[in-house]
């Protein structure tokens, strides 16, 4: 058995509106200074919590997060300068992955005499400064569970991840009653992101038996539940399995990470500034049917997960999941082609280009992914 380290947030809680549980969290009454950094729409319902934190005698502040797409390294700065200025004891990042980056990476550098410049890559941030609670609403990047953030480099027009023990939350939130005001799009987009994370970590070179079990258990419940999810954004069944569906993806991280896909749509996000999650989706198709003879038991166990039955091998199951998936897509409202984002072949080198320099996530492909290969995959699904 490979060596494996399983790392995770402190504490996890989990649980419809256990967001009323936060200001009795060790983590904010042993705090004098909070810093709550906040999704646009979830300022209403944080702000009576802030509030009631503020008339305990603790000191307040809420920013709020309004960017839009993933966070750049000068968006960073200026929440950075902010925290800076403050200089709290505790941070609290509510929201989706952008918003839960910023704020490990708040609570990462504020007050760190290292720059974040030279904390990009894998293990080079060497310690956190502050306390960190990270609470989701949405259920896909699992972000609130992970030691990885992302900024967008606007140089490179790609993307630059920080991975380190440091970014591990002291306290993850996971409350599927802040994700029911989800619209349809982004119920879709996330949750696909979250089954490209399970079905990426069981497929990958590195898979583990350990993280398998997490993978294959999200694959179920994201599966089962996404369309009733987009279909029924009240559906708190479907949502409170998605959350968990998206927790397992996040679990998957840490210890085995994504491969070819999440590879794949970094120039994508970076430099024609399409979601992080449809990206993901449209790819997730292609890059399973590339890597399929690498590993076809893997690919088929995949495909059983999501409740397709045994064919008479293992590529024709596996085969069968790659449509199913593509049935879901449908289903969500997700194109199945990169041309209707207005993606030309004229792109394809550029992409393919970007897509080589990850190559913390290229290692993990189950085949090798030349850039031949990048080009040959993303002109398929023009």
């Amino acid at each position: 058995m490979n060596l494996i380290i399983l790392q995770q947030p402190g504490k996890i809680v989990i649980g419809e509106n256990c967001i009323n549980q936060l200001a009795e969290d060790n983590l904010i009454t042993l705090s004098d200074k909070i810093l709550f950094l906040v999704a646009t729409p979830l300022l209403k319902t944080i702000q009576p919590i802030g509030d009631g934190i503020f008339l305990s005698g603790k000191k307040v502040v809420i920013i709020e997060y309004d960017f839009a797409g993933e966070p750049t390294f000068n968006q960073f700065d200026s929440l950075l300068n902010k925290s800076e200025y403050f200089q709290p004891d505790c941070i609290v990042g509510v929201g989706g992955g952008s918003v839960l980056d910023c704020a490990k990476l708040l609570a990462a550098m504020t007050g760190n005499e290292q720059q974040y410049p030279d904390v990009i890559g894998v293990g080079l941030l060497r310690k956190r400064m502050k306390k960190l609670i990270c609470i989701s609403t949405t259920s896909g990047t699992g972000s609130e569970v992970s030691p990885i953030a992302i900024l967008l480099n606007e140089e490179t027009e790609s993307k630059s991840g920080i991975v380190s023990p440091a970014l591990l939350a002291d306290a993850a939130y996971i409350d599927p009653a802040l994700t029911i005001g989800l619209p349809p799009k982004i119920t879709a987009e996330t949750g696909m992101d979250a089954l490209c994370h399970c079905i990426e970590a069981y497929t990958n070179k590195f898979a583990h038996p350990l993280v398998d079990v997490y993978a294959l258990n999200g694959i179920k419940l994201i599966v089962e539940n996404l369309e009733k999810a987009y279909n029924d954004g009240g559906d708190m069944e479907a949502r409170s399995a998605l959350s968990l569906g998206s927790m397992y993806g996040g679990l998957c991280l840490g210890p085995v990470n994504t491969h070819g896909v999440h590879c794949l749509s970094y120039g994508l996000g970076g430099k024609y500034h399409i979601s992080h999650g449809l990206a993901n989706a449209i790819l997730l198709p292609g890059v399973l049917r590339f890597n399929l003879d690498a590993s076809p038991e893997r690919h088929a166990e995949v495909a059983i997960a999501m409740g397709i039955k045994r064919r008479e091998n293992d590529s024709e199951t596996a085969l069968a999941g790659i449509e199913f998936i593509e049935y879901l897509l449908k289903k969500c409202g997700i194109p199945g082609s990169l041309s209707v984002l207005g993606i030309t072949e004229n792109d394809l080198s550029g992409l393919a280009d970007i897509a080589m320099n990850v190559t913390r996530l290229l290692k993990n492909n189950p085949k090798v992914l030349t850039r031949e290969d990048a080009i040959e995959i993303y002109k398929k699904l023009l």
